[in-house]
């Protein structure tokens, strides 16, 4: 990975340069006790939430870290250094933003101006989000604007674009199972692949069914 490095007063601003004219986004939270995955907390308690956590955590990194792109990880609070997201590999930053539409156009932006053609956006609490799923995702933007991926909650899991298009982070309820609905009226006029519908993981509902968190299943 090639970085260009100018040094300021205070620290150094790392620019990184393209390696290929794809390149991947993943939001994730900072994983802190009680702070993440609070929903399910509600039920599982916040030392079983962060556990499971970090297992999706983990599962993110192994599903994205040999796809042939440029992969970016921005941070909900703080850039790690030495966690699960390994430096050679993933491309660090910080999410900027007063709400998670802004978060997301600048991280787009970001990008955009680094001179990528094609961004795709995920966060880190997909189990059932493969390699695959995200090949086809870079492979419908050769003949769409945009490709978006569904989520059961009314959400989505995934959103790529070859331009930024600003109006679809706009005026949005986050969090709420309008947010797929509202996204695809502001892409009305686009060409835009949608993907098969996934499942995230934020209530205890979800992690039922799926053997790798039975042992927090058995403990409620």
């Amino acid at each position: 990975m090639q970085l260009n490095i100018q040094e300021t007063d205070n620290s150094s601003e790392v620019y990184h340069v393209p390696t290929s004219k794809s390149a991947l986004i993943i939001f994730t939270r900072n994983p802190e006790l009680g702070k993440c995955k609070t929903r399910l907390a509600q039920t599982v308690g916040d030392e079983s939430a962060l556990t499971i956590y970090k297992i999706l955590l983990q599962h993110t990194v192994e599903l994205s870290k040999d796809l042939a792109v440029d992969k970016f990880v921005y941070y909900s609070n703080s850039v790690v250094k030495d966690d699960v997201w390994n430096e050679k590999i993933f491309r660090k930053k910080k999410q900027d933003g007063a709400n998670l539409g802004r978060r997301m156009n600048n991280a787009f932006l970001d990008l955009f101006a680094m001179g990528y053609e094609k961004v795709l956006i995920i966060g880190s609490d997909m189990y059932d989000l493969s390699k695959d799923d995200l090949e086809k995702a870079f492979s419908c933007l050769e003949k769409n604007e945009l490709v978006i991926g569904p989520a059961h909650d009314g959400g989505y899991y995934l959103l790529g674009m070859k331009e930024l298009h600003p109006s679809v982070f706009d005026n949005k309820n986050w969090g709420t199972n309008t947010v797929l609905e509202d996204t695809m009226a502001d892409m009305v006029t686009k060409s835009v692949c949608k993907l098969q519908e996934r499942n995230d993981i934020d209530v205890y509902e979800d992690i039922i069914g799926l053997p790798i968190f039975q042992e927090f299943i058995e403990k409620t």
